[in-house]
C-alpha cells in the first residue's frame, strides 16, 4: 500500500476537489481556496475525554512537535490532538509502533476550538502477534476544517480494533488505510457519526488484503439531522494470493431531517479465489410507529427521537470489548444526542 500523500496543507495546488473520485463528496478545494497561515502555539487546557482511564498522555497542540511512541508489553496511551486557532492551519504527525506480542490500548481524542484547519497524519504499525485497540473521539467546532489520514500496517497474526465516533465539522474527513501484510492478520474497523446543523463528516477506509487468511469486519452507523451531510466510503481489496480472506462491511444510516444527506459508497474488489466477502448499505428514517408508541405513553417527541437514535447507534459502541472504555464512550455519545 502506498504511503499517505493526499495533499500538502502548505500548498493549495494539492488540495483535492470533487474531480478526484475519492474526494467527490468532500470538496476540500472549494472550502480551502488558499494556504492558511500557520497556527501559533497554544496551551492545552483540561484533561481530555479519556482522563478517567489512566495511562500515559501524549499531546500535540496546533500541530507543534510530533509524537513517536513504541509500545511493549500491555499499556494504555492517550493521544490528544488539540486545536485552538482562528483562521489558521497546522499539521500534526503521530507514529505508533508495537513490539511483537505487545498489547496497546490507544485512546485518541481530537479536541478543538475556533475555525482552524487541521491536517493529522498518523502511522500505526502492529507487529507480529501484537494487538492494538484504537478508540477515537472527535469533538470539533462547527466552523473547523479537519482531515485525518491514518495508515495502519498489520504483521502476521496481528490484531487491530478501531472504533471512531464523531460529530462532524464544517468539512471533516477521517480516513484509514489498512494493509494485511502477513498471514492471519485480524482487523475490525467500526465508525459512528452523529451530525446536526450544517456539519459534514466523511468516514473513508481502504483495506488491502495482501496475504492469505486475513479477516476484516467493519460496521459503520450514522445519523444526519437538519442540513448535515454524512459520507461513508469503504473499500476492501483482496489481492491475488490472499486466499482464505474473510471480509465483511456494513453501513447503516438514518436521515432525521428533510434537507439532511447521506452518501455511501461501499466497494469490494476481489482478485483471489476461496474467499468470503460481503458488503451492505441501508439508509432510512426513524420508525414513525415507534415514535408514536413512545409519545402515546408520555415520552416527549424529542426524548423519543433521542432514545431511538441511541438504540440504533449503540450497536457500534457495544462492540468495544473493554468495559471501562465502553462506559466512557457511552457517556460521551449520550451527552451529544
Amino acid at each position: 500500500m502506498n504511503a499517505i500523500a493526499r495533499f500538502d496543507l502548505n500548498n493549495a495546488a494539492t488540495y483535492p476537489s470533487r474531480r478526484v473520485e475519492a474526494w467527490k463528496y468532500s470538496d476540500l478545494a472549494r472550502i480551502l481556496r488558499e494556504t492558511p497561515k500557520l497556527s501559533a502555539t497554544t496551551d492545552i487546557k483540561g484533561s481530555g475525554p479519556f482522563a478517567a482511564l489512566g495511562g500515559e498522555v501524549l499531546s500535540l497542540a496546533n500541530g507543534h512537535g510530533s509524537i513517536d511512541y513504541s509500545a511493549a508489553d500491555q499499556v494504555t496511551v492517550q493521544v490528544r490532538l488539540v486545536s485552538d486557532a482562528e483562521s489558521t492551519g497546522h499539521t500534526a504527525r503521530v507514529s505508533i509502533k508495537t513490539q511483537a506480542g505487545a498489547k496497546l490500548l490507544l485512546l485518541e481524542s481530537h479536541e478543538g476550538r475556533g475555525d482552524y484547519v487541521a491536517h493529522n497524519r498518523i502511522d500505526i504499525d502492529v507487529a507480529a502477534g501484537a494487538e492494538v485497540t484504537r478508540i477515537v473521539l472527535i469533538d470539533e467546532p462547527e466552523l473547523a476544517v479537519s482531515v485525518t489520514e491514518a495508515e495502519v500496517n498489520l504483521a502476521a497474526g496481528a490484531k487491530y480494533r478501531q472504533t471512531v465516533l464523531t460529530t462532524g465539522a464544517r468539512l471533516q474527513r477521517f480516513e484509514t488505510r489498512l494493509a494485511h501484510h502477513a498471514h492471519g492478520a485480524d482487523a475490525r474497523m467500526d465508525g459512528l457519526y452523529l451530525l446536526k446543523g450544517a456539519r459534514h463528516t466523511d468516514l473513508t477506509s481502504v483495506v488491502d488484503h495482501l496475504e492469505a487468511h486475513g479477516t476484516t469486519g467493519q460496521l459503520t452507523k450514522g445519523v444526519a439531522r437538519e442540513t448535515s451531510r454524512g459520507v461513508f466510503q469503504g473499500k476492501i481489496v483482496v489481492q491475488r494470493g490472499a486466499d482464505g480472506t474473510d471480509a465483511r462491511m456494513a453501513h447503516n444510516a438514518l436521515i432525521d431531517g428533510e434537507r439532511a444527506e447521506i452518501d455511501a459508497k461501499p466497494e469490494l474488489i476481489i482478485y483471489a479465489d476461496e474467499v468470503q466477502c460481503a458488503h451492505g448499505n441501508t439508509v432510512g428514517t426513524l420508525d414513525e410507529a415507534a415514535l408514536f408508541y413512545m409519545q402515546a405513553r408520555g415520552i416527549t417527541a424529542e426524548e423519543a427521537r433521542a432514545l431511538l437514535t441511541e438504540a440504533f447507534l449503540n450497536e457500534v459502541v457495544d462492540r468495544i470489548e473493554q468495559d471501562d472504555v465502553r462506559e466512557v464512550v457511552t457517556q460521551w455519545l449520550t451527552a451529544r444526542l
